[in-house]
């Protein structure tokens, strides 16, 4: 598919969650109309989710997350597919009690909701798809990425031409994932720290309802999470998310369902019932990865390859809407006042809206899994302590949740 224009004022790389979502916030709000191209290597279809950011996994979507979907239209098609968390139970393998988190206690009708990635995927491409103001190319793949006088020049290379075509954006938001290629191109660096395992993810059928429960257990071998799911036909589900050490992790995979579930069972015990039935397994490495660098003037990084997040507390996707709600506004806001979007003064205000919420975010889910992935006697004595505190004390409490909620980020209005 051939480009209509050779400039536009944002060029969106990567149509998975955040892309998608970051061009629907875009063309959303009243204001003079951008020139917006959206670019994805795979094919993006209504109906339909195959980048491959809406692979097998689930993702939690908090509060305000929900609220920021709702604002652009998308939630309806979500709903349906979205199971909702109204109580959050953290326990510590071994020890007893923990910490009971719930919808009432937050003055909230939900905590978040569960939405399989194929869902949301569906959704968004059904938004792409009948969005007037977005020229979408599919599947077309960046091939270069160069510093240019009108912002940055893209060399685009189409599945079905074996000829590149020049574009030039004022804006240019990389959005296509961990792995960017077009990242590394440019030079920018990365922290790289990994946590040395892998985490286990697949869908589970349980004996009863979950009530609308998620459970986060800390184990010696790293955090679990049995997370809520919508039944299909009539099993009640939960989405797994199970951390091993990378050198078990393989052996666990291979295990026959009976066993797979036993020892699945052991690790989480009796809380959400009995364990009857595992689909298709799948793993990935877990890492914390943030780049040096997330602007550059006519550059953004968005998503996961601005920041990978360990998903012990569900914040990834929260974290990187909220960075992209923030840049919508940013960019409408430099459109509506004749700047152009992507001047390095106005990215820069943009990333001062954002950084301490990454910041703030980032450590708190680092700290969570350093803290609860580690079976020195002195963390357990002190991971016994921390959770005894978030009962006793509701001000430290009402913090830990706010930050679940997801509103903990900067105030947004399109």
């Amino acid at each position: 598919m051939i480009p209509q224009h050779a400039h536009y004022d944002v060029i969106i790389v990567g149509a998975g969650m955040v892309g998608a979502a970051l061009a629907c916030a875009l063309t959303h709000a009243p204001a003079p109309p951008l020139k917006l191209l959206l670019v994805e290597a795979s094919r993006v279809q209504t109906g339909k989710a195959e980048q491959p950011g809406f692979d097998a996994r689930s993702t939690v979507l908090s509060a305000g997350t929900v609220d920021y979907l709702k604002l652009l239209g998308l939630w309806q098609t979500m709903a349906p597919s979205a199971a909702v968390i109204e109580k959050i139970a953290v326990s510590d393998q071994g020890h007893f009690g923990g910490v009971q988190m719930d919808n009432r206690e937050a003055g909230v009708t939900a905590l978040g909701h569960v939405v399989e990635n194929a869902a949301i995927g569906r959704a968004l491409n059904a938004a792409l798809s009948q969005n007037q103001q977005l020229e979408l190319c599919s599947p077309v793949q960046v091939t270069k990425l160069t510093p240019h006088v009108q912002g940055m020049q893209l060399a685009l290379q189409s599945g079905e031409a074996a000829t590149s075509v020049n574009v030039t954006a004022s804006l240019v938001v990389l959005a296509e994932g961990g792995r960017s290629g077009l990242a590394q191109q440019l030079g920018i660096h990365f922290n790289q720290n990994s946590y040395g395992q892998r985490a286990i993810i697949a869908n589970v059928a349980l004996s009863q309802p979950h009530r609308g429960i998620a459970y986060e257990r800390f184990t010696a071998k790293g955090p679990l999470a049995l997370l809520p799911l919508t039944p299909h036909r009539g099993r009640h589900r939960m989405a797994l998310v199970w951390t091993h050490p990378e050198d078990e992790t393989d052996g666990v995979l291979a295990l026959p369902d009976t066993e797979f579930l036993a020892k699945l069972q052991h690790d989480c015990g009796q809380r959400a019932g009995t364990l009857l039935h595992v689909g298709q397994r799948a793993s990935y490495p877990l890492t914390l990865q943030v780049a040096e660098e997330q602007y550059r003037p006519a550059l953004v990084l968005l998503g996961n390859v601005a920041h990978t997040l360990h998903p012990v507390a569900g914040q990834g996707f929260n974290l990187a809407l909220r960075d992209a709600m923030a840049l919508a506004a940013n960019v409408r806001q430099s459109r509506r006042e004749g700047h152009s979007v992507g001047h390095s003064s106005r990215l820069q205000g943009w990333w001062h809206q954002v950084e301490q919420d990454q910041g703030r975010t980032i450590s708190f889910s680092d700290g969570m899994t350093r803290l609860f992935s580690n079976p020195n006697p002195a963390l357990s004595v002190l991971r016994k302590g921390g959770m005894a505190g978030l009962e006793l004390l509701p001000p430290i409490k009402g913090l830990f949740m706010q930050q679940a909620l997801g509103y903990h980020g900067p105030s947004v209005r399109l």
